[in-house]
């Protein structure tokens, strides 16, 4: 045998005994809420194997109760003193927006590099308030929520797992149409690939943020409350646009998430098979029969409406004539419409609509969910981690601490099911097994 085949089988036969080196962590969890839903367990240990759950085990373990490999690495995080459970999962968020005086003057003078780079600090504020996951609802350039996204899963910047819609479909002068009240030149600039009219324009409008590589699809089935439009808050699209919109998108495999606040748009989103509806302000009777029926998520973003109270209240804010009156028009049934919702068996999935409110300020969605949705505390921690893993059609992924799931694991000092604003003040965030935000010493 000649030197070369000598070199080339040794080669070969290193590369098949050469073994993974694993990095193992082992979470010690005083109090322990594996899976929402089920009862807190006391001086629990999380086996985490390369980023996933490997297994829980009763008592704190240590590296000699591991089947450890000779290359492996471990290390042990001491969290006895804290309740731990899955990271959170936000099911509406705008991650490269951010509502403010001006806010509209900054669309034409930012570049998408500078929206990317909002969006990146927008995305660490996030992951640092718990939030592991987000669903990124819409956005109105046409390439920095996608940098974000693909950003934070190469490793460049530190967010949380983010899924996109791209572009929001919306019809022409519409919401989600963000040319409103600019100069035609302007508006060109603006006007993104998400507006159309008519059912061939709508089907092109999908497929198009497919080709960007959509996660989901988002539409606007109603009029908004932050469009400066006096259409109201009713239904925006025609049926048969609706359908092409719901068809084009199914066909290529996404989910569809549809903004709607009026009843009619509600229904006639579900029934053309919206996946959710993002805010449900005025549901009724038949869009409750329909979500149940459609085995469909609500999406109610209570913390929008919270956000923009002050504004509301203040004539010389920066709310237009016609976001005010919409606004008020919302208010009328915003501490009532999640409960009646909650109480006849509607799915709702935690969603804030952070970019109209302060991102990394999610958690008041708990808060908020238990105030004014009804909902205990372990019913609003549910909404925010298996109901939005399931709301994403994620659940084989994500909310919950069982083996083969993400390690996203979050702790706070103190019982939330007791109360459930410590959600707000997160002391330990890890995402797939990385550790982002540590107990202070």
């Amino acid at each position: 045998m000649t030197s070369f085949k000598i070199i080339t089988l040794l080669c070969l036969l290193t590369s098949l005994t050469q073994v993974h080196a694993a990095q193992w962590d082992i979470i010690h969890a005083g109090k322990l809420l594996a899976v929402p839903g089920e009862a807190v367990a006391e001086e629990q240990s999380v086996i985490l194997k390369d980023g996933k759950v490997y297994g829980i085990e009763n008592g704190y373990i240590d590296a000699d109760d591991l089947a450890f490999g000779n290359s492996d690495s471990l290390e042990i995080h001491n969290l006895k003193n804290h309740f731990v459970m899955p990271g959170f999962i936000d099911g509406h968020v705008h991650l490269t927006l951010a509502l403010a005086p001006g806010a509209a003057l900054s669309w034409v003078q930012m570049s998408d590099a500078d929206t990317a780079m909002l969006g990146a600090k927008h995305a660490r504020d996030t992951l640092m308030a718990g939030f592991t996951s987000v669903r990124d609802m819409g956005a109105f350039t046409d390439d920095a929520i996608f940098a974000v996204r693909d950003g934070i899963n190469a490793g460049y910047i530190i967010g949380p797992r983010t899924f996109v819609a791209g572009n929001p479909i919306a019809i022409n002068g519409g919401h989600g149409d963000f040319t409103h009240s600019f100069k035609e030149p302007v508006a060109d600039v603006l006007r993104t690939s998400g507006v159309c009219d008519g059912v061939a324009e709508c089907r092109k409008a999908v497929r198009d943020q497919i080709r960007r590589k959509a996660d989901h699809i988002k539409l606007t089935a109603t009029a908004g409350v932050m469009s400066d439009s006096n259409a109201g808050l009713e239904q925006q699209f025609f049926e048969d646009e609706l359908t092409a919109i719901m068809d084009t998108a199914k066909l290529m495999g996404r989910r569809i998430a549809a903004h709607a606040h009026g009843a009619e748009g509600i229904n006639a989103a579900l029934k053309a098979g919206a996946n959710t509806i993002e805010h449900g302000t005025f549901l009724d009777e038949e869009s409750i029969r329909l979500f149940i029926a459609n085995d469909a998520y609500l999406s109610p973003t209570l913390s929008a409406f919270s956000s923009l109270e002050p504004a509301l209240n203040d004539p010389n804010s920066f709310l237009t004539d016609n976001q005010r009156v919409k606004a008020e028009q919302a208010m009328t049934v915003v501490r009532t419409y999640v409960e009646k919702a909650h109480k006849a068996g509607v799915k709702i999935a935690l969603s804030t609509d952070a970019g109209v409110g302060p991102h990394g300020d999610n958690a008041k969605e708990f808060e908020l969910l238990v105030k004014y949705g009804g909902m205990t505390p372990m019913e609003a921690i549910i909404a925010g981690t298996l109901s939005g893993a399931e709301n994403l059609g994620k659940l084989n992924e994500l909310g919950s601490l069982e083996a083969g799931k993400w390690g996203d694991i979050v702790a706070v000092n103190g019982n939330p099911l007791d109360d459930i604003t410590i959600l707000q003040n997160i002391s330990f965030v890890m995402k797939e097994g990385v550790v982002y935000k540590k107990i202070a010493d």
